[in-house]
């Protein structure tokens, strides 16, 4: 269900705020060639495949007061294609931002087709403007995936919102990234209106590529690189953004629907533990969650307590300031060798 128009009243409640990307995080999606496009474009709802965990996911946090934005490169055209299969699938959200792909092209706007940073940040600092008036207590976490930028766009968001990038530094970045003008005075319009707090407690970033963690270390462990759902709902299970119950629920949805085995899982987790993003104090909560006749669910739990016996040394990991401009510069490097090879 669309909340999108939900009175104010109804949201001042909400203790979480979620950012959601759809192509190859929330969707497996394919638009390298012309033709990829177009074939995207003509499915119908119910042959869009979403990632494994991904709507489960969606559906425990709607539990709770959470609010889903999702803010998709996807053109606007295709609005009641990804709203239907989002209905299909049971998910609820509030917001659903599409990219004007066909009034870029009509305006020969061509670099804005690609271009994710001059779309997505002035949209979330919009959303960001309205939220903290809706839901001034709520904390953020933000999902997308490798194939784009959107660990770049999410960290610089986050820290615009905290105040710790200033209207100059982002003036320089949005030219590095030679992000059109309107776009780049939108930001700039909306940047001082924001009361600075820090609200982005997690980026999550899907490794539909299957890119090396270690590409996302320089953005600190604010971003965690994620192989499968129940890694992700580990990581908000330990910030206490999701119950115990509701990452046992998407265990099993791997377990009984995509057939992964408990050591898999458990070694999920020790992947997480290994790259500093827990701690191994979900143990006891997944311990009092467990159900009587959960054989399954008990198995991985105690998989997951054999491997704290030893627990793995966690990658340092010291905070620091980061160089936009220089991470724009790389990626723009990046996406260029990409696209000649």
């Amino acid at each position: 269900m669309n909340r999108s128009s939900a009175p104010p009243s109804l949201r001042n409640s909400v203790r979480l705020v979620t950012r959601w990307d759809l192509d190859k995080t929330y969707l497996y999606t394919e638009f390298d060639t012309f033709r990829d496009l177009v074939r995207t474009a003509l499915e119908k709802p119910e042959q869009k495949r979403d990632v494994p965990g991904a709507a489960r996911l969606l559906k425990e946090l709607a539990k709770d007061d959470v609010r889903v934005h999702i803010v998709s490169g996807s053109p606007r055209q295709l609005r009641s294609r990804l709203a239907r299969k989002l209905t299909l699938d049971g998910v609820r959200f509030d917001q659903l931002t599409l990219k004007p792909n066909l009034s870029n092209l009509l305006r020969l706007r061509l670099r804005a087709l690609h271009d994710q940073l001059g779309y997505k940040l002035p949209e979330l600092l919009a959303a960001r403007l309205t939220d903290q008036q809706l839901a001034p207590a709520a904390q953020e976490v933000l999902v997308g995936d490798d194939a784009e930028a959107d660990a770049l766009v999410y960290s610089l968001y986050a820290d615009l919102c905290a105040g710790h990038v200033d209207a100059q530094q982002l003036s320089r970045v949005l030219s590095a990234m030679r992000v059109y003008n309107d776009r780049r005075r939108e930001c700039l319009r909306i940047l001082p209106k924001l009361t600075p707090r820090s609200v982005v407690s997690r980026i999550l970033i899907h490794l539909d590529r299957q890119s090396p963690p270690s590409r996302f270390s320089v953005y600190g462990r604010r971003v965690v690189p994620f192989y499968n759902y129940l890694q992700a709902a580990f990581v908000l299970t330990e910030d206490k953004f999701l119950s115990a119950e509701s990452a046992l629920s998407i265990a099993r949805e791997f377990m009984e629907k995509h057939h992964f085995d408990t050591d898999s899982l458990a070694r999920s987790y020790l992947d997480l533990m290994r790259r500093g993003h827990v701690d191994g104090s979900i143990l006891p909560l997944l311990e009092r969650a467990l159900g009587k006749d959960d054989t399954d669910l008990a198995e991985l739990v105690e998989r997951i307590r054999g491997l704290l016996r030893a627990p793995p040394k966690s990658a340092a990991s010291e905070p620091r300031p980061l160089d936009y401009v220089s991470l724009a510069y790389e990626f723009r490097s990046r996406r260029k060798k990409r696209r000649s090879t």
